[in-house]
């Protein structure tokens, strides 16, 4: 956390001092400078006082101007430009949850340093749209930049895929144009995709579209889908419950893990119990479907072959093998090979 060499609190409340009592209680109660540190809205406001909201509108800019063009001002300008070049250094454009997390812990300090880039003439503002988060920037040059490069990455990211945060950052930083060398770096790159409102990064890490199942977890299943391709191989449910648990400290019961990789098409049974991905290439279906398949698809197999190719797409005993190759679906040909049976 970025330290300031100020105190938010202590500048707000020497900027407001100069303000007509009924403007001053506005500008307290719309930014939450008291000790309730919640702000209140238009409505209440101007229920207190008998008066619109549009009244209490008027009244909230007429003070913000005020203040803007008072001597008081002047005199905090050493801790708006300590303010201004510390968010510089971060990038010169942040989502507004990042920089009020970066500079303030509590409540009360982050309303009071709203406050302040409200009325400090160095930051601007932009609200939430479809692609950016709210956020604020000091340099209007590096924001266009960024968020043009941000465009660039959102329009090339699929639906369903998912980016390691390093091949994101390089993408990122490779789109970048008419933006100091400085702030080509990966740390800051890291920061500018927090800006994004179109993707977003899961518990491990990876990133893509907010809407993808495997970024925005919603339940047991995608806890469990996020395990089993970190694992990279084949799991048994109980193993998987027992992994959402230490990796996600998500309670995840052995019954209902099992129930929901069933009904879950991301998910193929190959074994008693035992899961693994279908887009690691594994087929749903019983042993003899899968020898159905595979000598559908290579023809004649020997015994050894078979056997083989039934191993690669299941975790299942010998015997269970051996049992299948005596379904009335499969025959020999003149050469012993299995083909299916006519």
């Amino acid at each position: 956390m970025a330290k300031l060499i100020f105190k938010p609190k202590d500048v707000s409340k020497r900027l407001i001092q100069h303000l007509p009592e009924r403007s001053k209680d506005v500008i307290v109660s719309r930014y939450g400078l008291s000790d309730k540190k919640e702000a209140e809205t238009l409505d209440a406001i101007g229920q207190r006082y008998g008066i619109t909201r549009e009244r209490v509108r008027q009244i909230e800019n007429s003070a913000l101007k005020s203040i803007q063009d008072s001597p008081a001002i002047q005199k905090e300008a050493s801790a708006l430009q300590h303010l201004e070049s510390s968010i510089r250094e971060m990038g010169a454009v942040l989502p507004e949850h990042s920089i009020l997390a970066e500079f303030a812990t509590d409540p009360e300090t982050k309303n009071h340093l709203y406050f302040l880039m409200v009325v400090g003439k160095p930051f601007t503002t932009r609200r939430e749209d479809d692609h950016f988060k709210a956020r604020w920037f000091v340099d209007e040059s590096v924001a266009k930049s960024v968020e043009d490069a941000l465009k660039t990455v959102h329009s090339t990211i699929k639906t369903d895929d998912i980016v390691s945060e390093d091949k994101l950052v390089t993408h990122v930083l490779s789109c970048l144009s008419r933006v100091n060398v400085k702030y080509k770096n990966k740390e800051t790159a890291k920061r500018w995709l927090e800006l994004s409102n179109c993707l977003m990064k899961n518990p491990l890490g990876e990133w893509g579209r907010k809407t993808a199942p495997s970024i925005r977890l919603k339940n047991i299943r995608d806890h469990a889908y996020l395990v089993v391709k970190r694992h990279g191989s084949p799991m048994h449910f109980r193993e998987v419950a027992k992994a959402i648990e230490k990796t996600f400290g998500k309670k995840a019961h052995h019954a209902t893990t099992h129930n929901e990789l069933i009904k879950d098409k991301r998910f193929v049974l190959v074994g008693r119990g035992i899961y693994a991905l279908a887009e690691w290439g594994y087929r749903p279906g019983a042993v003899i479907d899968i020898m159905k398949q595979i000598l559908k698809e290579k023809g004649p197999l020997t015994r050894e072959e078979l056997i083989k190719a039934v191993n690669n797409e299941r975790h299942v005993k010998m015997n269970t093998i051996l049992v299948n190759l005596q379904n009335s679906a499969l025959a020999k040909n003149r050469e012993g090979k299995y083909v299916l049976a006519k």
